[in-house]
Order: structure tokens, then sequence, then C-alpha cells
């Protein structure tokens, strides 16, 4: 199954690009960009007309620079540079400008380095600045891209930024009205890495490429839909930010609502980036709001992990991480019932959560489907179980579906059966990580699966209500033990509606057949 949906900018020519890092030394370019553009090399998706220019404040040589690039790929990429040649080639591309993002004078000097950079590699005046930096330099660096001279060109240029786009709706508002003084909304890539995973992408396809699922897909066949996002971790060295930021920021207004938008949006009138986008906005404009700080404590959970146990090692509480506050009250765990209020989605609830210091890391969208009528047929003599589609996003990818089928050997007793197809057990370990498909698709101009600015603003207006609630003094912060699933209180979300979470990871009852291409 292919992951990429939109056949008009897939076709698109590869146009050779100057490609600015800014945050070269960061860790997000030493364990994602430097890895993703070696692979985009070696798969020959990079010609040799392109550049790289790390930018950061402290002083490195090209030979350091290319040095540290080396390391990243050693220990990152999920190629390795074991081909002497090709990495000679790869690593003339990489060279390396010690910046003061404040400073004008040295944008200009930029545009020196980069007009011999076009020169010595053919490149045609295109230029894609990714700025791996904290939020509030985004404006700041785009107005002296601008006055710097390095717009002034005779290709495209184009701006890639990185999460979290605010801190609330008012934020992004600011933020927002900074860049577009400089850029279009189209020269804008505003990178949500789950985007570009590739079961995720895939979501579009198993919906609109299958013709059983589309007519089932609406309130009169779906009981409800549970988006789980586990993780494992702590905040390791992200303390500090964390402590800032929380699940419902770091996770729920950007990746959560993302999938949920795919799992729930119209097909597109046509295989293009603004159509695709433009069905995403109309599922988060039909979010049904929070009005009211007892409906937030009705249908959202908050939760915090304490000091507990995960396969027999001992985890301390988020309270006691390297700089947290020992009083916090910042959630690590989200969990929410939702509702589209569309002729689609009415009345279909929606569960997401998510959470650190769970039992496994994985990321699963499980469609439950209404049972078969009570009374009638085979329920006259069984207890049927709903059937299931699940999406396994990460670390597996593929899909299961689970239905009901006679057990062997019976006259009409009924055994679940679940059928498995396992997309990374095909693929190996070498699938594109998400990192190369966006950046991929930045330099070929496809913005399918990056975030657009009204499917930011209307993210951030259904989760301000949420993080206002929290802030009042009667709203309660629930505790969970390291290692385990979360508050009590999100099981009962579930249950108030007849339901209950889905095992995640293919985890089902003992019964359940398994007809899997993993076997």
């Amino acid at each position: 199954m292919s992951g990429q949906l939109n056949l008009g900018p897939q076709a698109a020519k590869m146009e050779g690009a100057v490609i600015y890092l800014f945050g070269a030394t960061g860790d997000l370019a030493k364990r994602k960009l430097y890895p993703a553009l070696f692979s985009l090399y070696k798969e020959g998706k990079l010609a040799e007309d392109f550049a790289v220019v790390g930018l950061a404040r402290r002083p490195r040589t090209d030979e350091q620079f290319r040095a540290d690039v080396l390391a990243s790929i050693q220990e990152f990429c999920r190629y390795k540079p074991d081909d002497e040649e090709l990495w000679s080639r790869f690593e003339k591309h990489f060279v390396y400008m010690s910046l003061d993002i404040h400073n004008l004078e040295g944008f200009r000097e930029l545009v020196a380095l980069t007009q011999r950079l076009e020169a010595q590699f053919g490149i045609p005046g295109n230029r894609l600045f990714y700025l791996a930096l904290a939020p509030e330099l985004f404006g700041p660096v785009s107005f002296n891209l601008r006055e710097g001279g390095l717009l002034e060109t005779t290709g495209w240029h184009r701006l890639v930024i990185e999460k979290p786009f605010g801190y609330d709706r008012e934020s992004a508002r600011e933020l927002n009205a900074q860049i577009t003084q400089v850029f279009r909304e189209e020269e804008i890539y505003r990178i949500d890495h789950y985007l570009g995973k590739e079961m995720v992408q895939n979501i579009e396809v198993i919906r609109f490429a299958n013709a059983f699922f589309e007519p089932l897909w609406n309130n009169k066949h779906i009981a409800n839909v549970q988006i789980s996002l586990a993780e494992t971790v702590g905040v390791e060295d992200r303390g500090g930010y964390y402590d800032k930021s929380g699940a419902l920021r770091d996770m729920a207004q950007n990746h959560m609502l993302q999938m949920l938008a795919m799992i729930a949006m119209e097909p597109p009138s046509r295989l293009h980036p603004e159509d695709i986008r433009d069905e995403k906005v109309k599922v988060l404009r039909s979010l049904r709001p929070f009005r009211s700080p007892e409906e937030v404590y009705r249908n959202v959970v908050r939760g915090q992990y304490t000091a507990g146990t995960l396969k027999g090692k001992p985890l301390k509480g988020y309270r006691e991480e390297d700089s947290v506050d020992p009083a916090s009250v910042t959630e690590t765990y989200f969990a929410a019932r939702v509702f589209i209020d569309n002729f689609r989605w009415a009345g279909v609830p929606f569960y997401i959560r998510t959470g650190k210091r769970l039992p496994v890391k994985t990321t699963e969208v499980v469609i439950e489907f209404k049972n078969a009528p009570a009374g009638v047929l085979f329920r006259t003599r069984n207890e049927l179980a709903p059937n299931l589609l699940v999406i396994r996003v990460n670390p597996m990818e593929g899909i299961y579906i689970k239905i009901n089928a006679k057990k062997p050997g019976s006259d009409a007793d009924i055994q679940p059966v679940a059928m498995e197809f396992c997309q990374s057990c095909q693929v190996g370990l070498n699938t594109p990580e998400a990192y190369e498909t966006l950046l991929y698709d930045a330099i070929r101009g496809d913005s399918t699966y990056f975030t657009r600015w009204d499917e930011v603003d209307h993210a951030w207006a259904f989760v301000d209500p949420i993080a206002e609630a929290w802030r009042l003094p009667e709203s309660e912060l629930l505790f969970y033990p390291a290692g385990s699933w979360g508050p009590e209180r999100a099981a009962e979300l579930l249950a108030e509606d007849g339901y209950h979470w889905w095992p995640v990871n293919g985890q089902d009852e003992d019964n359940v057949i398994w007809i899997s291409n993993t076997k």
C-alpha cells in the first residue's frame, strides 16, 4: 500500500535547492535531519544540485561540521555510510557558517556564501529555510532573511518550521502575523512529523481506495473511534520544556487532532494538497467545543505519573524528574471524549488518549463497528464481539481486521478471527522515516502533509478552553503510577457509554484466531 494519495505534486520535478538548517548543532538536526538527507541522497531522491548550510552560533569549520554529520548518520540513520565514494560526494554538499540570528550583517554574508554554492553546484536559485529553533525566533529570523537579501532570488523560497506553533491561540496568531509579513501562506511548511509517518498517510488510502470501507464510514455503522498515542519514556532531558507545555499542548493539539481529522474527513474533491487540507479544516471546525469548565471536567482527563515500575524497573515520578517543579501540576496524560457535529459523525464518540510512562510504546487507531442486532440469528446463542479495524501507526505499521467466524468443529459456535497485515514486516527496518518524507515533500513543493494556518487556528480554538478550565482551583489533577495505563477515570469515560479501551499492540482476547502475514 502506498502512503502517497496525492498524485499531482508527486509527479513534480525534483529541483535542486540550497537548504539552510538553522539550529544545525541541535538535537533535532543530529537525530532526524542529517539522517533524512543522507537517506534521500542514497536513494537518488537528491541529485547533485543541492547544498546544505549549517547555521548556529558556536564556531565550526566545514570539516568539523561534516564530521558531526557523519557521526549523526552512523548513529541514527537507517542507512550506514559504508560506501566511501558515495559519502565523499555527499559530504561536499555540506558547509557551515557561524551566525548570530540577531545580526543582520551575518545574513548579508550568508548571501555571498549562497551565491558561491549556487554557482558551484548549479543550483537554480531555490532556497529552503529550515528553522529548528524556538518559536519566538521564527519572526526575527524571517525578517532578517528578507532584510538580508536572501529572498531576492529567481527561484522559489520556502520556510519550514517546527512545532510548537505558539502556546495558545493568541500567541499562535501573533506568531503567524509576524511570519506572514515575510512569507506567503503557500511558502510556509509547518511540520507535524506524525503526518510523515507511513500509516498516517495510509489512512486516506485505506479509506478512499477500498470500496467496502467508505459506505460503512459513518454514524450508521461505526460505534466509536479510539486513538491512542502511548509512550513508555518520561520527560528525559526535556523537563524544562515539558513542564511549560504538558501533554495537551505537546501532543493533543497537533498530533492527535491531526490524526482525528484524517480519520473523519470527507473525500476530497480532487487529489490536490489544498483540497485535502480543506477537508481536514472542516473536521476541526466541526469539533464540538467545550463551552464550560463543567463540560471539560465531564469529558477530559488530566493525569500525572507518580513513581512506579515498568518491566520490573523502578521509575521515579514526574515531580522527581530533572528540571521539573516539585509542585508541578503539568499533565503527562491526557484523554478526552470528543464529538464531531456533522452529518457523517453526529453521535459517534471519538476517544483520544496520550501519555508518558505507559506500559507500551504505540500509536494506534481503533474503529469499532456497531454490533449485529441483539436477539436475532447467531446472537441468540453467542456473545458476539464487535468488528474492529485497527490502524497501527508506530512502532509496528499495518492494519488488522477482527471479524466473527464459526469455530472449527462446532455447529454454530462463533469465534473472533483477526486478519493482520504488517507493512513494516514486509518493508523491514528500512521503511522511510517521517522526516525523510516531509523533507522530500517540502523540496518538491508538496504541502499535503504539512499543517496549514487555519488548521492550527481551529486546533487551538478547541484546546484553549481545556487549558483555561485546568487553571481553575476546582480543576482536578489525577495521578497514575508509572507503568500503568493512566488514571482510572480514563476507563470510566468509555464505560459511561458502554465501551472500553481495546488492547493495543495487537493484544486481544485469548480465543482470537490470528491470520497474519507475519507468521
